[in-house]
């Protein structure tokens, strides 16, 4: 009988926001949706949903209040490298077995994100990740944290990288968010800003959210 429960109060989160933006032509956590960034949106969307908030990126983004975590494994290689920062930054906190993760281009994403994956953790070692429509979004996960010697291992061994290969070596729980109503029609809560042309179907979104 498996007996172990996660801690829902020690959870920490980790804003990812160490990507390469080559789409946005600029850094995408400093691009301003509705005269707001998309970190400052992100940030205060996961603040009230985790015990301590982190933020992994190239360099202290200006005007950041949360500790700063860079890549710990050297190269930009890629989004997880940044999720082993977040492993290895929550395994330094005490009493922490997962790190939840999210994303700095999506700032729709749920406002319960981390009570919906926290009910799918029943081992010490499981992993979680969000989906919708279908389509998984493995950068917004619970994680847990000892498996950080793992993926850094993983991450300098593996030609391909692929987020896909190393979920397939673990206990993976996929959770299902539905769409977000909106006054024109539903909203994917994870609609990520890549391109210009992005940007303004964001701000357009803004306009009709409920």
């Amino acid at each position: 009988m498996n007996d172990f429960v996660l801690d829902r109060t020690s959870i920490p989160g980790v804003v990812l926001a160490g990507g390469r933006s080559s789409r946005m032509g600029r850094d995408k956590a400093s691009v301003l949706l509705n005269g707001r960034t998309l970190l400052e949106r992100v940030v205060e969307q996961l603040e009230p949903q985790v015990n301590t908030l982190a933020v992994n990126a190239d360099a202290t983004p200006e005007n950041c209040r949360h500790s700063f975590i860079p890549d710990i494994v050297p190269g930009k290689a890629g989004p997880m490298a940044g999720i082993h920062a977040a492993m290895a930054y929550g395994a330094t906190l005490g009493g922490v077995t997962h790190v939840v993760t999210v994303s700095v281009d999506s700032p729709f994403f749920p406002g319960d994100l981390v009570d919906w994956l926290a009910a799918a953790i029943d081992a010490p070692d499981k992993i979680a990740i969000a989906s919708s429509e279908g389509r998984s979004h493995p950068v917004f996960g619970l994680w847990p944290v000892l498996l950080a010697d793992e993926l850094a291992s993983w991450i300098v061994t593996d030609e391909r990288r692929r987020v896909l290969d190393f979920l397939l070596r673990h206990d993976v729980t996929e959770v299902a968010f539905p769409l977000r109503p909106t006054r024109a029609s539903l909203l994917d809560p994870f609609f990520n800003v890549n391109t210009p042309d992005d940007l303004a179907e964001a701000e357009r979104w803004l306009k009709v959210l409920v």
